[in-house]
């Protein structure tokens, strides 16, 4: 092995060996979301990163206002994203990067179940919707969660017209 033999040397060193602990630092943070739920983009995702022509924006930015996320439906006890949301959820992950506006995904379901049940599963659809997102190029920090379970109905009543109304995904962007 041989030794150090100037400052400079040492120097260098040391910022290499900074550098290369900052890289693996940033390899190793746990921004990606952990389930296994398919999100419907092939190979994983992308990296973000969109020319000006391709997002239609011609440089300009967006603000939040102009970021529009559909209310996604779910089956009964389903957290899979259909696939008639996927292209709004396209148009919206677009936006809400252009934009750097946050979200806050709700999560729903209907009165069937118990409170606790209702709650994890609209937690589990939220976060569904979060890693699709994701997965279409919006950084983690853009998106929180939130599960209101069976708490707050779209539609009151019984019956499957109401309860379809009410497995939703909601969207709060600010």
């Amino acid at each position: 092995m041989r030794r150090i033999s100037s400052p400079a040397e040492s120097r260098l060193i040391a910022i290499l060996l900074a550098a290369l602990l900052a890289f693996a630092a940033g390899c190793a943070s746990n921004n990606a979301p952990s389930a296994d739920t398919d999100a419907g983009t092939e190979g994983g995702f992308d990296d973000g990163m969109m020319d000006d022509a391709s997002s239609g924006m011609d440089g300009a930015r967006m603000s939040a206002a102009d970021v529009n996320l559909p209310v996604v439906y779910f089956d009964l006890d389903s957290t899979e994203i259909r696939g008639e949301f996927r292209s709004g959820l396209e148009a919206g992950a677009i936006a809400l990067k252009d934009s750097g506006a946050t979200v806050l995904i709700e999560g729903h379901c209907d009165e069937r179940g118990s409170e606790e049940y209702n709650f994890a599963l609209g937690e589990r659809r939220a976060g569904a919707v979060r890693k699709y997102l994701f997965n279409l190029g919006v950084p983690m920090a853009q998106m929180t969660v939130v599960s209101y379970g069976e708490a707050q109905p779209a539609q009151s009543g019984r019956g499957e017209s109401a309860w379809r109304l009410n497995r939703r995904a909601d969207f709060r962007v600010r």
